[in-house]
């Protein structure tokens, strides 16, 4: 046997393996800290980041490389500056025998590769019928021996670590550091379990959402639902720090995708969206009211008043409270006192056994929501209802916000949207369950200003805690995007399977994201230390091991490479009907 045309790739010991370099040798480390690998490279070739390889006999180990240090057989040595008082040659040797670097390197996954047939073929022949199926990466259990070979990882221990591009559901987000090998993230996990985005403000949060975003709708096998508070991912918006234009959503991808305006009679950026959301007074209920207890100050006896405007109205309890009047008194005939009019808050309170101060405060305090332009008694269409028709028709959606960016308006439209939402996806599952209906479509649901929502306080009395926590196995699992991770309650951070994180300098919200994860201690120094703009931490369920990224551009190049023949212009009826939903 004089070639390896029988072995499986992914167990081939091929000659670039073998005969690639070193950069040096295990010296020392322990399982569950790091291994220490002495550099016979120059330091300054190695960075922080960088993905090796650990070849220790059958084992391979993969890691990744969380610090450098600087060291020497002896302190005089380091302290010394031999140059300046020996030949240059001599001192050189000097110095490769006296002082050294030694890397920190995190162990994540290993692998049997098996005896190298080149040397031991009747072993390997061995080793085979003991292996039938093509042995998989799994987590460290082991460490490498004294002394085995490091090497920076090449493209195909890439592959089989992350993955081939160019297979469905596998989405380059990035090439890695130094050698720009790409690195895919798996599309299929990533939105089996709710994920997060995460960077500190002007890190590129929002450009990476969008490349996130286009991958998710172009590889179509869920669908999205993006609460667009700042109006960012729908049409062209302009770089705040470029001032340069930057592609919509919307515009890439056509009638696949559609912009709702919150508010009849909503423009986007100049530009008219799909249609309007209007909300209807009878579609909210007193638990929309109440996750609104903090924005609008509420009192502890505002359940109290809720319970009872619904007990005396019904689903028309919002309207009804609306008319009330406030303060209006009339003269009794009989006493010649002043009572509460008919038809004011004072008068219902009296009639239903509720205090009139707790009312009267309630009512004032909801003037906020009386107020806001886009809850009518009557829309013009039903909104809420068109956007779970085109989520279930495979279309993806972007609430847009327009004028309405407050937190108030935020808070109330995204939990009132998710919380049907929650209930319509519980339906069709159940229905599948029972062989009485067809399997829901996976959706997907970007939140941007996470903490708003799923904050200590807020996080109980909201659907998104929920849909974080339970609904994965009813197909709806979140995208949280955020720059405070550290204020997203500790409960629903532990719920997040994939993160993808850019710089972030305060300690408390490295811990938050790291929370959970093992080698966390070691990877902490790295998130203070990534490249703004331009390199992220990928870590969690949707890939196997954490690996840093130099993330992809949102350019033209991104699109061309994304969309391929699928770029503006003639569409074939398929793709056309599939545009629209069918």
């Amino acid at each position: 046997m004089n070639s390896n045309e029988n072995i499986p790739s992914s167990i081939q010991h091929s000659a670039f393996n073998i005969q690639h370099s070193s950069i040096g040798y295990i010296v020392g480390g322990a399982l569950k800290d790091t291994l220490s690998v002495r550099l016979t490279v120059p330091a300054q070739s190695v960075q922080e980041g960088a993905f090796v390889v650990i070849e220790s006999g059958d084992w391979w180990f993969y890691g990744l490389v969380t610090d450098l240090q600087l060291g020497s057989t002896d302190p005089r040595f380091a302290d010394e500056q031999s140059e300046a008082r020996l030949p240059v040659w001599l001192a050189a040797q000097l110095h490769g025998q006296t002082l050294y670097t030694n890397l920190a390197v995190l162990p994540s996954l290993m692998v049997d590769r098996g005896p190298d047939p080149a040397a031991d073929l009747a072993r390997y022949d061995e080793w085979v019928k003991t292996h039938p199926e093509t042995p998989r990466p799994i987590p460290i259990k082991t460490i490498p021996s004294h002394h085995a070979t490091v090497r920076l990882a090449d493209p195909n221990d890439i592959e089989t670590i992350f993955g081939k591009t160019g297979e469905p559901g596998n989405f380059v987000i990035g090439t890695t550091r130094e050698q720009g090998h790409p690195i895919v993230l798996d599309l299929v996990k990533f939105v089996q379990r709710s994920s997060g985005i995460f960077g500190a403000t002007g890190t590129g949060k929002s450009f990476l959402t969008r490349i996130i975003l286009a991958g998710l709708i172009q590889y179509d096998k869920a669908s999205v639902l993006v609460f667009d508070m700042h109006n960012e991912y729908g049409y062209e918006d302009i770089a705040s720090d470029t001032k340069k234009a930057v592609p919509g959503l919307k515009t890439k991808f056509g009638a696949r995708v559609r912009v709702v305006g919150l508010g009849a009679g909503a423009m986007i950026h100049n530009m008219p969206p799909d249609f309007h959301l209007e909300i209807a007074e009878r579609d909210i209920t007193p638990a929309d009211v109440e996750m609104l207890t903090r924005e609008l100050n509420l009192k502890e006896t505002t359940p109290t008043t809720l319970d009872a405007l619904y007990h005396s109205f019904g689903p028309n309890w919002f309207h009804e409270f609306r008319k009330m009047s406030q303060g209006e008194v009339v003269v009794d005939e009989e006493s010649g006192k002043k009572v509460p009019a008919a038809g004011s808050v004072e008068f219902w309170a009296a009639e239903a056994g509720v205090n009139e101060m707790a009312a009267a405060g309630l009512r004032s305090k909801l003037n906020r929501l009386f107020n806001l332009p886009y809850i009518v008694e009557q829309p013009a269409s039903n909104g809420l209802s068109e956007i779970i028709k085109a989520l279930e028709a495979g279309q993806h959606v972007i609430l847009s916000f327009g004028d309405h960016e407050s937190d108030l308006d935020y808070l109330l439209v995204s939990n009132l949207l998710t919380r049907r939402i929650r209930e319509r996806w519980g339906e069709l599952t159940n229905a599948f369950r029972n062989q009485k209906g067809r399997e829901p479509r996976p959706l997907v649901i970007a939140v941007e200003e996470a903490h708003k929502l799923l904050n200590r306080e807020m996080a109980a009395q909201t659907a998104f805690s929920t849909i974080a926590r339970e609904m994965r196995k009813y197909y709806v699992t979140l995208l949280i995007i955020d720059q405070r991770p550290s204020q997203i309650y500790d409960e629903v951070m532990s719920q997040l399977g994939t993160r993808v994180t850019g710089w972030l300098g305060d300690d408390a919200d490295i811990a938050a994201v790291l929370s959970g994860l093992a080698g966390r201690d070691a990877l902490r120094g790295m998130l203070a230390r990534l490249q703004p703009k331009e390199e992220v931490l990928m870590l969690g369920w949707g890939t196997p091991m954490p690996i840093l990224v130099r993330s992809r551009r949102y350019d033209d190049k991104f699109w061309q490479e994304l969309l391929g023949k699928n770029q503006p212009g003639a569409k074939s009826k398929d793709e056309l009907l599939r545009d629209l939903g069918f």
